[in-house]
């Protein structure tokens, strides 16, 4: 699939693993919602690091750790730049999205006190819910949740009722896991704005998508993860407003985020390093920062046009079999490449192994997000993402077996 400005083959080409068969077939890999593959790029950045520059970093003063130091902070201000920001010093690197959201839930998270709320949302990965239902239940706060469309949608209609002069904290999906629906951020933001309260974004859905403006969005907290967007496992972002940053205590105690130390008083570091306790992942970190030049390197008004175009193709092949049930949005606004779906009398496990024989990795079950299949009453479904590195071969595989696994066990 080439046209004039996108090539999908030059950018498959990029990626290693796509050549490796599976089951004897060519693997048509879908499953990019839960760890997306990794380009050359990304891989050379990170050998690079361990056998030329392989050191702690902030500590040291011989060549090989101030070298470490360099990339590593030069890593930091790609991700900045890949999510708009002019300040490196207002991103932090983490373990993933997942300890994003817990360092925020547990440092920001000591301004809360009984009888405060925390907004989610009923479509909310687990890892944007459990962090916040634990601090409520440590602080006596409320766990209050927005609900969703029946088309997989945040209500935001739903916000003059939900966000209240004691909501402190509202923490939602940029773009739904299951459903791929992209959030309506402005109304958001201004409710929050109206009561004093902070917004977290879980971008971990979003930023495989291309760069992010966050001075446009204007949150105050922005999590996402490497491993979903072509970097390293183990590694993660944080973005928060310094002026919260400043105020907030660490999340960790250890090496590095100390100003000083003695056995009677300990001060702390000025952000980033306050959050960065003990060695942290130097090599994933590099990594993600060459993940994100790889990715600002791309057109993506092309490679959007490519993904959204597969993602019709998908939908409207997947609409035209009989006993399929598609979940989310009917169209294409207002959402991004992850398609879910049922199959009547299929489980959605049965679905993926069927696929499988195929060379189709995709994604089954509840997704981590169990509250939207109560909300939806589903078991789970079956869910393929897509990348840019995916092209008509693989919508055209999964629909074959698709219909295979209706043969079989409807």
């Amino acid at each position: 699939m080439t046209s004039k400005t996108f090539d999908v083959g030059a950018i498959r080409r990029q990626f290693p693993i796509l050549s490796r068969p599976i089951n004897g077939k060519t693997l048509h890999y879908l499953d990019n919602g839960a760890s997306a593959q990794t380009p050359q790029a990304v891989i050379d950045a990170v050998v690079a690091y361990e056998t030329t520059s392989r050191a702690n970093v902030l500590r040291g003063v011989h060549a090989l750790a101030e070298a470490a130091t360099e990339l590593y902070e030069s890593a930091r201000a790609d991700v900045g730049r890949f999510l708009g920001v002019t300040s490196p010093d207002e991103v932090i690197f983490t373990g993933g999205c997942t300890a994003a959201i817990n360092l925020v839930a547990h440092s920001y998270g000591q301004r809360l006190k009984a009888g405060d709320e925390i907004v989610v949302s009923e479509l909310e990965h687990h890892s944007n819910i459990v962090p916040w239902y634990q601090l409520a239940q440590r602080v006596g706060a409320k766990l209050v949740g927005l609900p969703v469309t029946q088309d997989g949608r945040i209500d935001v209609g739903a916000l003059p009722k939900t966000v209240t002069p004691r909501t402190r904290v509202i923490a939602l999906a940029h773009v739904s896991n299951v459903t791929g629906a992209l959030l309506d951020v402005a109304p958001v933001v201004a409710a929050a704005k109206s009561v004093g309260a902070v917004v977290l974004l879980d971008g971990a859905q979003r930023a495989p998508h291309g760069p992010i403006d966050l001075p446009a969005l204007g949150v105050d907290f922005y999590a996402f993860a490497g491993h979903k967007a072509y970097g390293p496992n183990g590694i993660g972002a944080l973005w928060g407003r310094r002026a919260l940053l400043d105020d907030m205590p660490p999340f960790m105690g250890g090496g590095s985020m100390i100003g000083r130390v003695s056995l009677e008083e300990i001060t702390w570091a000025p952000p980033p390093r306050r959050f960065e306790a003990g060695t942290p992942p130097i090599g994933p970190a590099i990594g993600l920062g060459a993940a994100c030049r790889w990715m600002m390197a791309l057109d993506w008004s092309a490679v959007g046009t490519h993904e959204m175009g597969l993602t019709q193709r998908m939908m409207d092949g997947l609409a035209g079999i009989k006993g399929t049930r598609l979940i989310g949005p009917a169209g294409l606004q207002g959402r991004f490449p992850v398609i879910s779906f049922t199959l009547e009398g299929v489980h959605p496990h049965d679905t993926a192994q069927i696929l499988d024989s195929y060379g189709v990795a995709v994604r089954a079950g509840h997704h981590c997000a169990q509250p939207l299949m109560d909300r939806l009453d589903l078991p789970g479904t079956t869910r393929a993402s897509i990348a840019p590195y995916n092209d008509a071969s693989d919508v055209d595989a999964l629909l074959e077996g698709v219909g295979e696994a209706l043969r079989r066990f409807a």
